[in-house]
């Protein structure tokens, strides 16, 4: 997943700092195995899957095959807003059971200056755009207008999101 991860990536950051980790999760949010990357996101990773299921439960969202969840929320995902986490929910006759899950970090993703979180902001709400447990991919198909909100928040949408 790593590796693909930075090959396909626009982002500098991804593909050339490597600044990302891959992960596989169980259902109850013990981490099966992971890739060789950051380690702030590896040790965030677990708790942060388990804390998005527990937000969908609680929501009501149900996870279809190939849906996909993005989440930067740092009360959930664990780390900061600049870390957007994809989640994956991997099936077996019906159920899933496990989750494949992706932390990157991606330089731009809006707040008050250009780049990355200002040394001045005094809330969470000033260093960029919050992106709660979502529906990114609904049963395989990209959902085209969520995508279109963290574009139109951020200086340079291709380094922070491609959608094809």
């Amino acid at each position: 997943m790593g590796v693909i991860l930075r090959k396909t990536a626009y982002s500098p950051n991804i593909r050339d700092r490597i600044d990302c980790s891959c992960a596989v999760v169980s259902i109850d949010g013990r981490l099966i195995a992971q890739a060789e990357h950051i380690p702030v996101h590896l040790g965030s990773m677990a708790i942060g899957v388990k804390n998005i299921v527990e937000y969908l439960e609680r929501e009501g969202i149900e996870l279809d095959k190939g849906d996909v969840i993005i989440v930067n929320d740092p009360y959930i995902a664990g780390t900061h807003l600049n870390d957007i986490t994809l989640l994956k929910p991997v099936f077996y006759n019906d159920e899933i059971i496990c989750f494949v899950a992706n932390k990157a970090y991606h330089v731009d993703i809006g707040g008050n200056i250009p780049g990355n979180v200002g040394g001045d902001v005094k809330s969470v709400f000033e260093e960029g755009l919050i992106i709660p447990p979502s529906k990114l991919v609904r049963s395989g198909v990209i959902d085209k207008c969520f995508p279109n909100i963290i574009l139109s928040n951020v200086g340079v949408p291709r380094y922070t999101l491609s959608v094809t």
